[in-house]
């Protein structure tokens, strides 16, 4: 399931609403450090094969979210 292609700024107000509610407040890196953002796009590729194209495919964004909430909960916690 694809959703249309959105514009990266909603997805980036989108985003930034969800930080606020959670009280989290976003990170900026330093510019040109292509180490910035290792960490973070390791455990990106790990939850991409290991959740949506182990599981997939997807009847729902629902059925995502929940699939997401379910392996952060063992990543962060049980693993």
């Amino acid at each position: 399931m694809r959703r249309p292609v959105e514009s990266a700024q909603y997805v980036s107000i989108k985003y930034t609403e969800r930080l606020a509610e959670a009280g989290i407040e976003p990170s900026v890196g330093s510019v040109g450090d292509s180490y910035d953002n290792a960490l973070a796009e390791t455990i990106n590729g790990l939850y991409k094969a290991e959740v949506i194209h182990r599981r997939g495919p997807w009847r729902s964004f629902e059925a995502v979210e929940y699939a997401t909430l379910e392996w952060v909960d063992w990543f962060n916690h049980r693993r």
